[in-house]
């Protein structure tokens, strides 16, 4: 039997009003599951309605997917992993509730374990709640099923089989064997460095259990993804648009596409309904825009918070009321999707360094920022390096560096001066390439960058200490002009957007100044490295004479790839 998961025409489809879900593998296995999820009820609704009677048809549509994924002559299921991304309130407590109750009652394994894996103990009551409410508000449920509010169970009395509600803990999760888990609110996952563990733990059981699944359900996050969340909805996507072949995963994702949300069409009210399917049944139109005409009035931020919850936008930069003006303009400066070191090289005819932090509780921020040959627009490519100290002490963003380590952005580094090392390293080839103008500094606590560019022989005319607190104000002006005029582009690393975000506005007479202290706990020494190199470049730098001989001796390809 073949078939396909991905949706190659999925924008078309949304923007037809056609469902993005494809058919059940087996129809009649679908339907008998839809004659069991149609007959439980929504309490918490008017009336305590039916699912059948109170849901939209998309609603069942993934319903029966997950449901005719079986094949009941084999004992598998062909499909295995499902991912249903949506707005708020567009019924996923219900879909949890539903799917799950209806996979316990008409599971045959003995003793088999169903489990709702929820990121928070408030989260986990949220999923039962309703699951228990079927059970109490049927007689013919209530025969069948014994309900354990303390321990968030639902037990089947005939089959022993049990459908349990928990919290994201390993010790809760260890030596589970499910036959089918649902992640709920899997973007709250992802903040959790241990999520991967409780995952695989969670799911382990379902190599012995051929007719097992895993369900991840979850809106989108409000601030930019990370951890296992952002991991899966990357691999969600690769599915859908066909670049990644696993037709065991099914990806149903209400997004705008790309070019809606850059043209602006997605903040169109007459296009909220292309992501909210249940638009007219639990999302009512009226109240979804007032709460984005009261966004629109409270500012930026509160507008980010609405498209990504309410609209399904992906946030790439969190936009705060004491934001620094420049964020609003670093996504659409992304102009070159992927530039590398060697690119950077390449391009430019003059390079200026800016170096920021290194303590052990900080990153080490690395910025080259150069003058295009051709276009003489500035390039700014950065890189840094987190000591295993910044792990321990800053536990909320260790799934932030351990994306942006995957993305090729971050290095976490072994032991302490590996990460100098590196810095004088990147150093040393702007140098030997005849490109490097200066390198700027923090002037506090400089000495072991000191060191380790005199290792590497760099002149000492080329260090140049760079006044921090106000005194930067200049470079912060500069870049934030740069960008909104289009003369600064970059290569959109996730790390500096993240850093971009994190960077709060300090007023002082009639200049600004961004600290760490502004900033808190987040980081920003990248995005400090940046302004230290722009407040070099601005000076308008001559091109250096080494150029023609750097080319002519064929020095890119002697040169590393580490990018």
């Amino acid at each position: 039997m073949e078939w396909s998961t991905a949706c190659l025409d999925w924008e078309g489809r949304l923007r037809a009003g056609r469902s993005i879900i494809p058919p059940p593998l087996f129809p009649a296995e679908a339907e008998s599951g839809l004659a069991v999820f149609k007959e439980l009820r929504i309490v918490d609704a008017p009336g305590s309605p039916t699912i059948g009677t109170a849901c939209a048809h998309w609603v069942f549509e993934f319903a029966g997917c997950v449901f005719g994924a079986y094949d009941s002559d084999s004992g598998r299921r062909l499909i295995r992993e499902f991912m249903l991304c949506i707005p708020k309130k567009n019924s996923k407590s219900t879909i949890a509730a539903g799917i799950m109750m209806t996979a316990l009652l008409r599971n045959w394994r003995l003793s088999a374990e169903f489990i709702i894996l929820a990121p928070t103990k408030e989260v986990a009551d949220n999923s039962f709640k309703p699951a228990m409410d079927m059970v109490n508000h049927d007689d013919e449920l209530k025969e069948l099923l014994h309900v354990q509010p303390h321990l968030r169970t639902i037990t089947h009395l005939s089959t022993g089989a049990t459908l349990k509600v928990v919290a994201a803990d390993s010790d809760t999760v260890g030596g589970k064997k499910a036959v089918g888990v649902l992640i709920d609110e899997a973007w709250l996952l992802g903040k959790n460095p241990k999520a991967s563990d409780i995952i695989r733990e969670a799911t382990g059981g379902l190599l012995s259990r051929p007719e097992g699944f895993i369900i991840w359900l979850t809106t989108q996050s409000n601030e930019p993804p990370a951890g296992i969340f952002r991991a899966r909805l990357r691999y969600a996507r690769g599915v859908r648009d066909g670049r990644i072949n696993d037709k065991q995963f099914l990806p149903v994702i209400y997004e705008f596409p790309a070019s809606m949300i850059q043209s602006g069409e997605a903040r169109r009210l007459e296009n909220f309904h292309l992501v909210n399917p249940n638009i007219g049944y639990s999302v009512d139109r009226e109240t979804l825009d007032r709460l984005f005409a009261q966004a629109q009035e409270d500012g930026e931020e509160e507008v980010r918070g609405f498209l990504a919850k309410h609209l399904n936008i992906e946030i790439g930069l969190a936009l705060l009321s004491d934001r620094w003006a420049g964020a609003e303009y670093w996504e659409q400066q992304a102009a070159l999707a992927g530039l590398t070191f060697e690119q950077l090289l390449e391009r430019c005819e003059v390079i200026d360094v800016g170096i920021d932090g290194g303590g052990l509780d900080d990153l080490l921020g690395f910025a080259a920022v150069g003058r295009d040959r051709q276009t003489r627009q500035w390039l700014a490519w950065t890189h840094a390096w987190a000591h295993p100290s910044v792990l321990q002490r800053r536990k909320s963003e260790v799934t932030k560096f351990q994306d942006f380590s995957q993305d090729g952005d971050l290095t976490l580094v072994e032991a302490i001066g590996d990460d100098v090392r590196e810095v004088a390293e990147f150093v040393a080839r702007i140098e030997a390439a005849g490109l490097l103008d200066k390198v700027g500094l923090d002037p506090s606590g400089i000495g072991a960058l000191l060191d380790a560019l005199a290792e590497v022989e760099i002149p000492e005319e080329k260090i140049i200490g760079i006044s921090q607190g106000w005194k930067l104000n200049g470079a912060i002006k500069t870049t934030e002009r740069k960008l909104a005029e289009g003369a600064l582009v970059h290569g959109g690393q996730p790390m500096m957007a993240w850093c971009c975000g994190n960077a709060r506005v300090v007023p002082a007479g009639n200049a600004i100044y961004i600290t760490k202290q502004a900033s808190g706990l987040a980081k920003i020494d990248p995005l400090m490295a940046l302004f230290n190199a722009i407040s070099l470049l601005s000076l308008n730098p001559q091109a250096q004479s080494g150029l023609d001989n750097y080319l002519a001796d064929g020095f890119f390809g002697l040169i590393g790839s580490n990018s």
